[in-house]
């Protein structure tokens, strides 16, 4: 049986503080075939003072847009989907312009509670308690996606080695097991 694709999308930071990232690899590898995309390289940003204002300020530029195009040019086949923080805007975005998607995890996804329509895929959105950049409850209901709020963290729990295993053994469950496990809207 062939190993189902999984394309992962990183935070703002991209690969630069993206040490985590190999702990969902470790994870995630033997049983996916993956795909790992920098946001920052999709988005091709070119900052000079790499501080989160800049950083984040260039994407709201226009670097969200460009990552969005560049994600739709180089993923023509339907895959599953990880992604975190802007990765996960971004993934929104294509995903509802037509990104061929078969499932969407997005963990602590910034911008879209900004969105207003909802990409026609399976979607599970986690974010902590404490996130700043977390949708409303009536956003939430509206869209009617999958909403997992995780008490006493903040925006940055996907770098938590407790979440991390934790969201693996959920995209793990979605591979071993023929019924996916969903979860109620906050």
């Amino acid at each position: 049986m062939k190993a189902e694709r999984l394309v992962i999308v990183s935070d703002m930071w991209g690969a630069k503080k993206g040490l985590w990232i190999t702990s969902y690899l470790g994870y995630l590898q033997q049983y996916y075939d993956i795909v790992f995309y920098d946001v920052q390289q999709l988005a091709n940003l070119d900052i000079k003072i790499n501080s989160e204002e800049n950083i984040h300020q260039a994407f709201v530029d226009g670097g969200i847009d460009t990552a969005v195009a560049h994600l739709l040019k180089k993923e023509t086949q339907p895959s599953h989907y990880l992604a975190f923080s802007t990765g996960g805007t971004v993934l929104w975005k294509a995903a509802a312009l037509g990104l061929p998607v078969k499932s969407i995890y997005a963990v602590s996804a910034t911008r879209v509670r900004y969105e207003e329509e909802k990409p026609k895929t399976d979607i599970t959105l986690v974010y902590g308690e404490n996130d700043d950049f977390r949708p409303t409850s009536n956003w939430l209901s509206k869209m009617k996606v999958n909403t997992d709020i995780i008490e006493n963290f903040g925006h940055t729990l996907y770098t938590d080695e407790k979440m991390i295993k934790s969201i693996c053994k959920d995209l793990l469950d979605k591979v071993t097991h023929s019924v996916p496990k969903y979860k109620k809207a906050v």
